[in-house]
């Protein structure tokens, strides 16, 4: 796989993770991590920058930290086994670590309690009910452009969807839905 020539370069091409993790490994990067610590490593290296490997926060096993309702989210706070055990006994055995609550837990450490927390994931739980959409992350390029093609054009197959994808993907710059996709899609079948 060859190597792109600018982080720009790096950044407008859609990768698969595999791949990234391919172009890693041919060049002694670390393989760790997510698609965006992949990008960075490779990116770093193609400006000549140092390439300093991200580290997983180590599961902590207890601390000594128990949660409670009352308690401040801790500092150290993980999605770990203890914090799991914690929200399945207060919200029910339905409960799962999800991306929104993931990322509001992070912003909120040693700020908001654990009942502020519960009150969140359910709040979460009832926009997703009520059909409010949240945003995707970057790393889920192709699941943000599949709700987006269908937003747009629901009386299309998925098939056709993961047409205009492949398309969409082969292209430089952005990986978002747009109209324009479908029209030069057509062209390029005709």
């Amino acid at each position: 796989m060859k190597l792109p020539e600018s982080k720009k370069e790096l950044y407008d091409t859609y990768f698969l993770k595999e791949d990234l993790i391919k172009l890693c490994k041919e060049y002694n990067l670390p393989t760790n991590g997510s698609k965006e610590n992949l990008l960075e490593y490779i990116g770093n290296f193609i400006e000549n920058k140092p390439v300093t490997e991200i580290k997983a926060n180590p599961i902590i096993k207890n601390n000594g930290f128990i949660p409670s309702l009352e308690k401040i989210i801790d500092e150290n706070y993980s999605n770990n086994e203890i914090h799991r055990a914690f929200f399945i006994k207060a919200i029910g055995e339905h409960f799962k670590f999800n991306v929104t609550f993931m990322n509001w837990m992070k912003e909120n450490k040693g700020k908001k309690t654990y009942k502020e927390a519960i009150e969140m994931y359910n709040k979460i739980l009832l926009d997703k009910k009520q059909g409010k959409k949240i945003e995707i992350g970057k790393q889920f390029e192709y699941n943000q452009y599949t709700r987006d093609f269908f937003n747009d054009n629901p009386e299309l197959s998925r098939e056709d969807c993961i047409k205009c994808w492949n398309y969409k993907k082969t292209q430089k710059r952005n990986h978002k839905y747009n109209k324009e996709d479908l029209k030069i899609w057509n062209k390029k079948i005709m």
